[in-house]
Parts: structure tokens; sequence; C-alpha cells
């Protein structure tokens, strides 16, 4: 049966200029583009090559904080529309106006807004606003063919100031050599180099943690088929996945670890055995679930 993967949507979008904010190059328009982004993965160049050019000084970590000042500086624009936002009374202006203070003096120190704890509150006054700075970032450094297949000799989480689970080193040119190839070839591809997955597994996986996911399959004759769902979530809502009436219809659950599912070969041994547990509304999915939701009418 064919397995249909759960989507993780990346959008290469040009790397941003100085002045990008004030519509420098196509800044306004790639900015609009990250708006629209769950998460935001900052593709740093680390690495030389006299055939691809190089404006400025290859520094990872300054361009990195280009794009943050920039981002930054769009977020303090967007504040102060919001700030003109009218309120239904008083109670409601005092909360807006704290929350864009508290979001202001955190942009103005150069603070990006992902490194904020925001109440439940603060967040229904936030969320609509499309910040850009709020967003949660992973950093995929583009090093050379050579570099990429032993460990870099540079400590990125120190020079970038980041955690090690949100790094990700990838060689651009492989990716692209990857890409024209069959499944098979690019596993034996890279093997050769010395590497167990190409570097687009690996930022998928990393956005994943980064934004809390986990995956739920349901297989049937036709397809099996991986759902995203956020770690958390309860039977009913996962169902509604899948079609909104899921949820409001949902009975119960029949689930079985994907590891047992592929060990007995499927439903029909999987009941024969024992290994299906049937679970109810209060159940929280887990990650790698094989699941045939009972549904009413």
């Amino acid at each position: 049966i064919p397995l249909k993967p759960a989507t993780i949507e990346f959008y290469d979008i040009a790397g941003l200029v100085e002045g990008a904010s004030k519509g420098e190059g196509l800044g306004n328009k790639f900015l609009a583009h990250i708006r629209e982004t769950d998460l935001i993965c900052h593709v740093l160049r680390a690495f030389t090559d006299n055939n691809v050019v190089l404006t400025g000084k290859m520094d990872p970590v300054q361009d990195l904080q280009i794009v943050r000042m920039e981002l930054i500086l769009k977020d303090l624009e967007t504040v102060e529309k919001a700030k003109k936002i009218k309120a239904k009374d008083l109670k409601e202006k005092q909360k807006i106006e704290q929350a864009l203070q508290k979001i202001e003096l955190a942009l103005n120190n150069g603070k990006m807004l992902n490194t904020l704890d925001f109440t439940d509150e603060e967040l229904e006054i936030v969320k609509p606003l499309c910040l850009l700075t709020i967003k949660p970032e992973i950093f995929a450094v583009n090093l050379s063919e050579d570099q990429i297949s032993k460990k870099p000799e540079i400590d990125y989480t120190q020079k970038l100031g980041v955690e090690p689970s949100d790094i990700v080193f990838i060689c651009a040119k492989i990716e692209a050599e990857l890409s024209e190839l069959a499944l098979s070839e690019q596993k034996m591809y890279l093997q050769e180099l010395g590497l167990r997955n190409s570097g687009i597994e690996i930022m998928a996986q990393a956005a994943y943690r980064k934004l809390n996911l986990i995956s739920f399959l349901t297989v049937g004759k036709i397809e099996a088929r991986a759902w995203s769902i956020a770690k958390g979530t309860l039977a009913p809502q996962a169902a509604g996945v899948i079609h909104t009436d899921f949820c409001k219809k949902f009975i119960k659950a029949n689930v079985v670890s994907f590891d047992e599912f592929i060990q007995v070969e499927g439903w029909k041994k999987a009941k024969e055995l024992g290994k299906v547990r049937q679970e109810g509304k209060d159940y929280q999915m887990q990650d790698g679930d094989v699941v045939e939701f009972m549904i009413g009418k």
C-alpha cells in the first residue's frame, strides 16, 4: 500500500538585505511571505565557492543579525499601526496598551518576541497582529561538500547563540543533486558521502520538533496516510483533521503502534493477536499511532 506522508511545506524566500523593512530590494514582498509561515528557517551561508556570488563578507552571524533586525523593524511598524485600533471599552484598551508596550519594549531592545513568555490573554491580543519575530526559528548552516561529511570545526551553537537542536547542517549543492536522483540512488549517494539522511529530511524533523508536531497514520486498502497534529491532541480532534464532521461524530478509536502494525503486517493480524486498543474521547494521540476511527452517523 502506498504511503502518503504528512506534509510540511518549505517556502524558499530570498535573503533579506539591510533596509528590507523600508522596501529595499524586494523586502516588503518577501516580508509578506514570511508573515504567512508557521516557522522561519534561516539558511546561513558558511562555505566558500568562487563560482557562487557573495555580497559582502562571509559571516553567518552578521547575516542572521541583519535579517532579525529587519524583522524587528517591521514588527515595530506593525505595533505603531496597532496602537490606532479602537478598543471596545476602557478595560480592553488598557489590556491592549499593556501588551503593545511589552512588545515594543522588547523590540526596541533588539529582542525577538519568540524569547518572551506571553499570557493567554496577551496572546489573544498579539496573535491577530501576525508579528514576524514571534515565530519559532530553526537555522540551516549551508556548508560545502567537504565540510558536510565531517563535524564542523566551528561551534555554531555558541557562535549563533541558539540551541543545538535548532541547528541543521546542509549542503545545498548536494541537495540539488539528490533532487535529480531516484529514491534508491539517493540512498546510495548519501551512503557514499557518509550521511544517513538528506538535509531536507533533517530540516523537516527539526521543524516538526520546533512546532511541537507529531504524526499518526490511517491505513486502508487503497493507501496509507500520515497526518500532522500538535503534540497533546485528543483523539476526536485528531479525527477532525481528516474531516471536520469526524470530530463531532467521534465514537472511539482503534489504535496500534506503528512498529507492531508493521510487525504483524496489517489490521487483521493486529486484531487477532490483541495488539489493537480501543481508546475513547480522552485519549491523547501518540507519535506513530496507526488509527481506525469509529464515527457515528
